[in-house]
C-alpha cells in the first residue's frame, strides 16, 4: 500500500525532477500498470514451482530497489523503465501474498485475507500523509511551473545530452519519501528470507492435498466468472475513487474542498470497513460478506444515480458505497478457496482480471465524459457494475455448490456398493 500509494502524492515533485510536464510524463502509470500485469503473470507461474517466502522476499528487494531509484532518475524514459520494473515486482508481491495466505489457513483464511488487505489500504492511506505532512515540500510553485513553460528549450540546448542519467535529486524530501518506504520494505523482506530458511515442507504437503481434494468439477468456468467479476468491480470502485472529485465540481457544483472532503470519505469508509471486516470475518462465511456488498453497492449507486444533484444523498451515498467495496475482493478469494483448489496461476488469473478493470474501464468512462459532460456517466458505470456483479454471483455459487453435491452423492453410492449388505442395512 505504501509503494504503491508515494507516486500520487509525489507525482507532481518527479515531474519537476525529470524536467517534464505533468500531461507528458502520464506514460508512468501505463508503464506501472504493464509492468504489475506482467509480474502477476510471471508471478502465477512462478508461485507453484518455487518456495512462496523465497518468491515474496525476492519481489519485496526488487521492490525496494525500484524504490530506491525513482528519485534518482533524471531521464523521463528512464523513470517510465523504473516504474515499469517496479510494477513487475508489485504484481509478483500481490500474487504472491494472496496465494500465501490461501496456503498457510485454508479455509480458516477469511480473517487473514481481509487483515492483508486492510494492511494495503492502510499502507495506501498513509502514503499521502508521510510523503506530504510528515516530510513536507522544499520544491516552489516556481520551480512546478518551470517544465510547463520550458519544455522545448531545455531539449534543444546542447548541454541537454550531457546531463546525467541519475543524479541526487534537487528536492530531498523526493529521496527521504521513497527511501524510507523502500527501507520499510527491505525490513520485511529480511523476515521473508527467515521464515524461508525454517522447514514448511511438512505444512506444505498437507495443503497441496488439502487443495487437490477440494477441485470443482467446473474449475475453470469458476476461475473466468471470478476474473469477470473483479474486472467489473475494482474497475468501478477505482472509477468513483478517481472521478467522484471532478464529477462533484462540474455535475454537482461543489466547492473543491468540500469535492476532496467526498473523495476522502469514500476512500476513508473503505479502509476502516476493511479493518472492520477482519473481525466480522470471524462469525460471517465470505459468501454472507459478498452478497452483503452486493446489497450496499447496489443500494447506494442507485441513490447516486437517483439524486445526483442532492449534496446530502451524495455524502451518505459515498459513505455507504465505499464501505460496501471494501470486503469484496478478499472475500471473494476466501469464498472460492472452499470449493476449489487456488494455486499461483489462478491467483494470477483473476488479480489479473482486477488489474485490466484498473486499467480499461477508468479509461473508457473518462473518454465518454468528456463526449457526454451532462450525464453522470460515472454513476451509470457504478450501478451498472453493481448489477452486474449481483446477478453474477449467484451464477457462481450454483456453479459451486452442485458439482460438490452431486460428487457427494457419487461417492455415497459407490461406498454402499463396496459395503456387504448387512453393512449397507
Amino acid at each position: 500500500g505504501l509503494s504503491v500509494g508515494i507516486l500520487g502524492p509525489t507525482f507532481q515533485d518527479l515531474a519537476v525532477n525529470v524536467n517534464r510536464n505533468i500531461s507528458s510524463l502520464s506514460l508512468i502509470f501505463v508503464g506501472r500498470a504493464s509492468g504489475f500485469f506482467c509480474g502477476s503473470m510471471i508471478g502465477g507461474i512462478l508461485f507453484d514451482c518455487m518456495n512462496h517466502f523465497l518468491l515474496l522476499g525476492v519481489s519485496m528487494w526488487g521492490t525496494t530497489v525500484g524504490l530506491f531509484l525513482v528519485p534518482f532518475c533524471k531521464a523521463a524514459v528512464l523513470l517510465i523503465v523504473v516504474m515499469s520494473v517496479f510494477g513487475a515486482s508489485v504484481g509478483v508481491l500481490d500474487t504472491g501474498a494472496n496465494v500465501l495466505i490461501l496456503a498457510l489457513w485454508g479455509d480458516e483464511g477469511a480473517p487473514h485475507m481481509q487483515a492483508l488487505h486492510f494492511s494495503f489500504a492502510l499502507g495506501a492511506f498513509l502514503a499521502p500523509l508521510l510523503a506530504k505532512l510528515a516530510l513536507g515540500t522544499t520544491v516552489s510553485a516556481e520551480n512546478h511551473t518551470e517544465p510547463d513553460l520550458h519544455p522545448p528549450a531545455l531539449n534543444q540546448s546542447p548541454e541537454a545530452s550531457l546531463d546525467p542519467l541519475f543524479a541526487v535529486p534537487d528536492d530531498l524530501n523526493l529521496l527521504w519519501a521513497y527511501a524510507s518506504v523502500g527501507a520499510y520494505i527491505f525490513v520485511v523482506s529480511v523476515f521473508l528470507f527467515a521464515l524461508f530458511f525454517k522447514k514448511t515442507s511438512k505444512h506444505g504437503k498437507s495443503t497441496a492435498s488439502a487443495q487437490v481434494s477440494r477441485r470443482a468439477k467446473y474449475h475453470k468456468a469458476l476461475l473466468c466468472l471470478l476474473f469477470m467479476f473483479f474486472f467489473f468491480y475494482v474497475g468501478a470502485e477505482v472509477t468513483y475513487g478517481s472521478y467522484v472529485f471532478s464529477f462533484a465540481t462540474t455535475h454537482v457544483g461543489m466547492e473543491e474542498s468540500e469535492a476532496a472532503g467526498l473523495n476522502s470519505i469514500f476512500w476513508g469508509t473503505f479502509a476502516a470497513c476493511r479493518g472492520l471486516a477482519i473481525f466480522f470475518a470471524t462469525c460471517l462465511q465470505p459468501g454472507t460478506m459478498i452478497v452483503l456488498s452486493n446489497i450496499g453497492s447496489l443500494v447506494s449507486s442507485l441513490f447516486l444515480v437517483l439524486f445526483d444533484k442532492n449534496p446530502l444523498c451524495l455524502w451518505i451515498a459515498t459513505s455507504v458505497y465505499g464501505a460496501s467495496m471494501a470486503t469484496t475482493f478478499p472475500s471473494g478469494i476466501s469464498w472460492l478457496e472452499q470449493y476449489t483448489s487456488i494455486s499461483g496461476k489462478s491467483a494470477a488469473f483473476f488479480v489479473i482480471g482486477a488489474c485490466l478493470g484498473d486499467m480499461a474501464i477508468p479509461a473508457v468512462i473518462g473518454i465518454l465524459q468528456g463526449q457526454y459532460p451532462d450525464l453522470p456517466v460515472v454513476l451509470y458505470t457504478c450501478l451498472g457494475s453493481a448489477i452486474f456483479t449481483a446477478v453474477l454471483f449467484p451464477v457462481m455459487y450454483k456453479l459451486a455448490t452442485c458439482p460438490l453435491d452431486l460428487q457427494r452423492k457419487e461417492n455415497r453410492s459407490e461406498n454402499q456398493k463396496t459395503l456387504p449388505p448387512s453393512s449397507r442395512l
